[in-house]
């Protein structure tokens, strides 16, 4: 028979505040930040969680967050090339783009947010229609990561030179040094500037849209001048035949340090722009009014008239004549600008944004924080005061930082009961909850290494790198003891089964034994509460890594810095086996129930399994890819757990030495695993800061059909990257698939990328085409037979059965393939078509004539007809048979968008209509109200009309 186990999954992360694999945003209230693969939404204020947009089964870190100028959208990018589009009302997922190969590094959005643009790691820029939610192109030019995008609109006063309504420029800066300008409605780079020596890191554009700051990778920043009248006219050439060019340099801005400028970003409504150069500061600058700058200048002025008086009057009238011709001196464009205020944060910047609204106090700016360290910090920006006596100093608001710990999770342990979780990282210690997986106590904890729960869980003892063991009790959250044990690091604690002793195991070469003494609870802390008394000491021959009593007491286990493993009977401490084998140290080891097995893992990325009855090694496993951290056995089997620096956490059967489950959630090493004492949950701890709980499911898992799905998606991958390689040509004819065979690429191509889910769709398109086209043929055969015989003839047959398929979603064949087709996400529609070997397209354009016919989806059949014509033009211009289908193709279809376009154009009057109605109303209510003329109130209406919308885009 064959034998089946229990699943396990993920259930939730939690420990993480904010990661720092991206940018964060902020409305003012409400913080968007990402957490690994999850984007978790924090009210600043109350330092609660409102909601965690989380995709299941999606595991690639989030690269990048962008709100859309419609608010509710958010665009965010992730390190596996993809771009998804979230709803946050309703917390879920609108569309997904795929185009990029590498992770996405910048987004931007136009001023009305129906278009996207993405830059990424692979160099490419890609620019999405947001609304039919598909690739427009991808523009390539840049030699390296696209580190920001902007998009320029081009005065709309002017008509656009193009015929297409989304006109407009995009700005782009790359690690290549380069900035680029695109022109939108050409496809093309209109102007490359290099600008700076080392990488572009930052690019941000002023609001009025005619100045660019640039950061640089040395600390430099640039300012650059956008020429809006050559900007509006489009490429142009000057009496001497050059191409006018649209962004001028300016100067250099001086900044504090000079270390990488990784954000630039200007106040949206306040005269602010700030830069972060230093790890943990951000300088803010202060745009200075007209009026500034004319003191500025005058004072610039009297001073120079003194220090040449001082020189003495021989020159006095020239001088006079100087003074005077200085008047209309151009200001220095420095000068425009005054260092206001810097702010300092508790720990490294990752990003920053300043509020859109002034929410402050005093309605100062408020500038929004988030830290590399799993924290987010809100400052206030103060207002430019008339006095020079004392700086001014930013002051903070608000700060999100009790739920997470500031460094690596290196220890966890769980209480007898599993309700509690303590978790260790260097600085504090924490509890949580396991059932909220809320944070109920923070606890400062120096250099934590291990830990573990005492018996009765009202005290967790933790081991530190100086040596100590810390004492502390939990419902009062204070450290009660600290016991001086060894004089080097404590790298492992153990209760016995029984709760009378505890052992700890360190690197100054001791095992030391303790036994628990109750004290009486002072003042502050009442209740019994818990310390130890040192017993005995065992002197090894090396530094000590981990100790473990077996659960029937019999036997302590001890692993040593040289490899091998020690075991002792627990009562006399006389010498029972040695376990060698590894070939680097012995990191962790567990006994399992019945105290039969023991298991150790080690550096050397295997695991083996021992009997303790002679000490031989039953089976060594190349567990994992990188050094294997913990390992311990599942509640009464022999199935056990081991975390690796390979990210992975995999489940073992330890009498059939093989591997059950192998789960992936962590983005960095996993240091710290504990199971639940009746083996219902496993919980790991990691690098990336986050603690995840892996529950058991009801789900059998049979070892066979694992293999196989894993083959499955091996393979799958495989296609997808093979046809997605550059030197393969996809399709046919599409725009930028064939490379020269120089390897130039062109500058402007399709977006396309093969995933397992676009050859998934083809391949279900193929399968209804296959079956829609036999249902037809055998019909057509039929009605053939039949027509050949009269009326009353005998051999008049039954009509054949229908497929089952059809006849259970009671479709007709050609219904039944657009039903697929629709289904097919409007994303992947267009990758999808690509699988479609020819013979189907001809297939598949005969059912797009039957669906012009009946006007069935026209604005769908439209974008596959011409998705199909541009692709396979070469093969149907030299394919006669197309004639047939082409020509009533065109005829239905010519038909059916025309009474589309008669129906809004008619919908088109009838709103006009109704919007002039609407104003001759509110004219003549103004008559009645003011009594003004004519003029005033439609000059009164038009005012309404653009307050209303700036408001909007606001």
């Amino acid at each position: 028979m064959v034998q089946s186990y229990l699943r396990h999954g993920p259930t939730q992360a939690f420990g993480l505040v904010c990661s720092a694999s991206s940018n964060a945003g902020f409305d003012g209230k409400l913080a968007y930040v990402p957490a690994l693969e999850d984007v978790l939404v924090w009210d600043v204020k109350k330092g609660e969680m409102r909601a965690m947009w989380h995709e299941t089964g999606h595991r690639a870190e989030v690269t990048c967050i962008l709100r859309s100028p419609q608010p509710d959208y958010f665009a965010v990018g992730y390190a596996d090339g993809s771009v998804r589009l979230w709803s946050s009302s309703s917390q879920s997922v609108v569309t997904v783009f795929n185009g990029h190969k590498k992770s996405v590094t910048a987004l931007a959005f136009d001023e009305r947010g129906t278009r996207l643009a993405s830059g990424s790691q692979d160099t490419d820029l890609i620019v999405w229609d947001i609304v039919a939610e598909a690739g427009l192109y991808r523009l390539r030019g840049h030699r390296d990561q696209i580190t920001s995008i902007k998009f320029l609109s081009t005065d709309e006063s002017q008509p656009s030179s193009s015929t297409t309504a989304a006109a407009g420029l995009l700005l782009t800066s790359s690690k290549d040094t380069f900035l680029k300008l695109w022109d939108l409605t050409t496809h093309h780079c209109i102007q490359t500037v290099v600008a700076h020596r080392s990488e572009v890191w930052s690019l941000d554009v002023n609001p009025d849209q005619d100045l660019i700051f640039s950061g640089s990778g040395e600390g430099e920043v640039k300012a650059w001048r956008i020429d809006k009248k050559s900007l509006r006219e489009g490429l142009s050439e000057t009496e001497s035949g050059e191409i006018v060019k649209i962004i001028h340099p300016i100067t250099n801005l001086p900044l504090g340090s000079h270390h990488r400028v990784s954000q630039i970003s200007f106040h949206p409504t306040q005269p602010y722009i700030a830069f972060q150069s230093h790890e943990k500061s951000i300088e803010i600058f202060r745009v200075r009014t007209e009026e500034e700058i004319k003191k500025k200048m005058a004072r610039r002025k009297r001073r120079a008239k003194e220090k040449k008086q001082e020189k003495g009057d021989k020159a006095q009238a020239a001088d006079n004549m100087e003074v005077d011709q200085d008047e209309d001196v151009e200001v220095p464009f420095i000068d425009k600008f005054t260092p206001h205020v810097v702010i300092r944060a508790s720990g490294k910047v990752r990003s920053f944004n300043f509020a859109p609204e002034s929410s402050g106090p005093k309605n100062a700016a408020q500038l929004f924080i988030a830290l590399s360290n799993n924290a987010l910090e809100v400052y206030n920006i103060p207002q430019p005061t008339k006095t020079k006596e004392d700086p001014l100093e930013a002051t903070q608001s608000h700060s999100v930082h009790l739920p997470g710990h500031r460094a690596d999770v290196r220890s966890l342990c769980l209480s007898s009961d599993d309700r509690i979780l303590a978790s260790a990282a260097n600085g504090s210690l924490k509890i949580w909850n396991m059932k909220t997986t809320g944070c109920i106590r923070t606890m400062d904890c120096p250099n934590p290494v291990c830990s573990t729960f005492l018996p009765g869980d009202r005290h967790v003892a933790v081991g530190t790198k100086s040596g100590e063991i810390l004492i502390y009790d939990v419902s009062s959250s204070s450290l009660i003891d600290t016991i001086k044990a060894h004089s080097s690091t404590v790298w492992s604690l153990h209760v016995r089964k029984d709760g009378k002793a505890l052992v700890s195991g360190s690197a100054d070469k001791d095992v030391k034994f303790w036994e628990f003494e109750e004290k009486e609870g002072t003042e502050e802390i009442s209740g019994r509460l818990l310390t130890l008394v040192h017993s005995r000491t065992l002197k090894m021959a090396d530094d000590v890594l981990s100790v473990r009593y077996s659960p029937d007491s019999r036997f302590l286990a001890v692993a040593l810095l040289d490899s091998t493993v020690k075991v002792f009977y627990q009562d006399t401490l006389k010498f029972y086996l040695s376990l060698y084998g590894h070939k680097l140290p012995v990191l962790s080891m567990d006994i399992s129930d019945d105290s039969k097995l023991i298991v150790t893992c080690s550096a050397d990325k295997n695991v083996k399994i021992w009997g303790l009855d002679f000490g031989d090694c039953h089976k060594s496993i190349f567990a994992h890819e990188d050094s294997v951290m913990q390992v311990a056995f599942e509640k009464g089997s022999h199935y056990f757990w081991t975390v690796g620096k390979d990210k992975f956490l995999k489940y073992w059967d330890g009498d059939k030495f093989e591997g059950i489950q192998k789960l992936e959630g962590h983005h960095g090493e996993i240091w710290a695993l504990a199971l639940s004492h009746f083996g219902n949950f496993v919980v790991t701890g990691s690098h990336d800061k986050s603690i995840r709980v892996w529950e058991k499911l009801d789900e059998p898992l049979f070892l066979e059909e694992e293999r196989e799905q894993e083959l499955e998606r091996l393979y799958e991958s495989g296609i997808a990257d093979s046809m997605n390689r550059e030197d393969a040509a996809i399709g046919s004819g599409a725009a930028g698939e064939e490379s020269g065979a120089a390897g130039t690429e062109t500058e402007v191509s399709a977006v396309t990328k093969q995933t397992a889910e676009t050859l998934m769709a083809g391949e279900k398109i193929m399968e209804a085409l296959e079956l829609a086209d036999k249902e037809r043929e055998t019909f057509r055969e039929y009605e053939e037979a039949m027509s050949k015989l009269s009326e009353t003839d005998a051999m008049r047959l039954q009509p054949p059965p229908r497929n089952p398929v059809l006849a259970a979603y009671d479709l007709e064949p050609e219904a039944y393939v657009l039903r697929v087709v629709e289904r097919v996400q409007s994303t992947a529609l267009h990758d999808a078509l690509l699988v479609l070997p020819f013979s189907k397209v001809v297939s598949l354009m005969a059912y797009l004539n039957i669906w012009a016919e009946k006007e069935w989806n026209i604005p769908l059949l439209s974008r596959i007809l011409f998705f199909l014509l541009k692709t396979h033009n070469n093969q149907i211009a030299a394919n006669r048979v197309m004639r047939t289908i082409l020509i009533p193709l065109r005829k239905n279809l010519r038909g059916a968008l025309q009474r589309q376009k008669e129906i809004i154009g008619y919908n088109l009057a009838a709103l006009q209509f109704i919007k002039n109605k609407n104003d001759v109303e509110r004219t003549a209510q103004f008559y009645e109200e003011e009594g003004w003329d004519e003029e005033k109130v439609k000059a009164r209406i038009a005012e309404g009309k653009k307050r209303k919308r700036v408001v909007l885009t606001a």
